[in-house]
């Protein structure tokens, strides 16, 4: 799941190496994600992964969005 997410975190950071990026890395801290980024990612989960997000999910870290997505397959 690590390996689909980063994908899809290139498509929101482009510019951040995604080889650094592990279950730990903290979406705000680490990568520095502000509220339009996490909207996107969030977005590009739905469409990664045919899902809608029906309620808010505060995610810190990589790992949590990983088992977030896990749970919803």
């Amino acid at each position: 799941m690590l390996e689909q997410l980063k994908v899809v975190l290139a498509r929101v950071l482009p510019d951040m190496d995604m080889s650094t990026v592990s279950e730990n890395t903290k979406l705000i801290d680490d990568l520095g994600f502000d509220s339009l980024a996490l909207m996107m990612m969030s977005m590009e989960i739905e469409d990664a992964f045919g899902f809608k997000f029906t309620e808010f999910v505060r995610f810190e870290t990589v790992g949590d969005v990983c088992r977030y997505i896990e749970g919803k397959m």
